[in-house]
This record gives structure tokens, sequence and C-alpha cells, in this order.
């Protein structure tokens, strides 16, 4: 059995504990009540994605963060994080964010092509304009493509990646709309042809969204995807 199927039996089936067990050179351990995977460059940090009861995980990190180093964060649905890391002196809530998922194509319209690679410098002279806090990059480790949505004038109107995606769970990531195309549903257009590609062989296509960008989450929401809040903490050194 892989580690992937034993993070699937540990966590029924849990989309986000998939999505990083996925991922390379990962490492797992498991305890009755608690899972953690560690994985490297996961979403441009080392990351330890956790999955179960506090107490238990607590317990467990005692042990896997010294492992691992103080470079990883655990990173898991929002409450899980929080009381675990009330249990754990030096842990902390560096910040939390959303989990959106959907395993059904979106509805409406779908437009965009997969971009060449001669074609990625604009890529990221949109990102650099109208993105800079985009995660995703390319040439960027785990970024493997990215979508583009022309304007009328053949020039790129929006952007999309396929990001840290795993073999059960895609995951859509640098959405991008350049300034003077925005109001016109490009992101929406082009993020359902994404999804809709990243759901071929998967179960499920999920992305991260900062709580405070109200009007992505309602984009996302539209094209099926439902939330659920995560959290991440960092290891505070003294």
């Amino acid at each position: 059995m892989s580690r992937l199927d034993d993070v699937a039996a540990a966590t029924d089936d849990d989309p986000f504990m998939l999505w990083a067990a996925g991922r390379p050179g990962v490492r797992v351990w498991a305890e009755p009540g608690a899972v953690v995977v560690a994985a490297p460059a996961l979403s441009r940090r080392d990351r330890l994605a956790i999955h179960g009861e506090p107490g238990p995980l607590a317990v467990l990190l005692k042990r896997v963060l010294p492992e691992v180093g103080p470079q990883y964060r655990p990173f898991g649905y929002e409450a899980t994080v929080v009381e675990t890391a009330e249990r754990l002196p030096g842990l902390s809530v560096a910040g939390t964010f959303a989990w959106m998922e959907t395993a059904s194509p979106p509805s409406g319209n779908s437009a965009g092509e997969w971009l060449a690679d001669d074609e990625l410098p604009q890529v990221t002279a949109l990102l650099e304009r109208d993105f800079p806090d985009s995660y995703a990059r390319p040439g960027l480790p785990g970024v493997t493509r990215w979508a583009g949505l022309r304007a009328e004038d053949g020039t790129l109107a929006a952007v999309a990646a396929d990001a840290w995606s795993s073999p059960r769970v895609g995951l859509l990531g640098g959405v991008a709309t350049r300034s003077d195309q925005r109001g016109r549903g490009r992101a929406a257009t082009l993020c359902a042809f994404v999804t809709s590609e990243l759901l071929i062989g998967r179960d499920r296509v999920a992305l991260l969204a900062d709580h405070w960008n109200v009007a992505a989450v309602a984009t996302y929401r539209k094209l099926g995807f439902r939330s659920k809040p995560l959290a991440a903490a960092h290891q505070v050194t003294r």
C-alpha cells in the first residue's frame, strides 16, 4: 500500500490531506487520532499538513517538529491548527485563509488555452503588473503549466496555473486578470476551463483563497467551489 493510500485510509479520503500526501518527497507520520504529512515546497513553503484531534496531534508534533526543522509550518483546518497550537508552546498561528474545492465541472461559460513555454514571459509580465503577490509563478517548482484567456486583440487578458497538483486533487493557482480587462467575467471563464481540465482523472479540484478577497471567493462559489477555513502556524524561535 502506498503512502497516499495510507493517508486516504487514515483521514477518510480528506481532500486537503490527499492533496498534500500526493506531492513528491513527502514523509508521513500516523498515530491513533493524528496524521502529519511533511510536504516540501508545497505552495512555496515546507509544510506539515495535519489532520486529527488536537491532543494526539500535539503529542505527535512534539516528535515530528524537531525532526523536520523550524522551516516546516503546520497547516490544516483552522480549528484543528488553532487548538493544536494552544497545546504546544513555541507554536503560533500565522494566518488564516480558505480551502475551496469542487468535484464537478463548472456550468456556464468556459474558455481558455494551455500556453506554450515561449508565452510564459507574458504571464510573468501580467502577474508582476496586476498580481505581484501571486504564490504561483512561471518556473517555480510544482507550477507545471499555465492557461490563458485572450482579449479581442489577442493579448492575454487573464491567466491561471496548474500549481502543486496531486494525482487525486488538482490545484488551481495564480489566477489573475489584467487590470483593464476586469469586470468582464474573464477570470471566471478561464477558471471554469482550468477546473474542468484538472478534474480529468482526479477526484476534485481545489484552490487556496484569502478571506479578504471577497470578489474572488464569490466567483469561485459561483463556479461550484465550497469553502473550508484553513490556518497555518509557525514555530517561534527564541
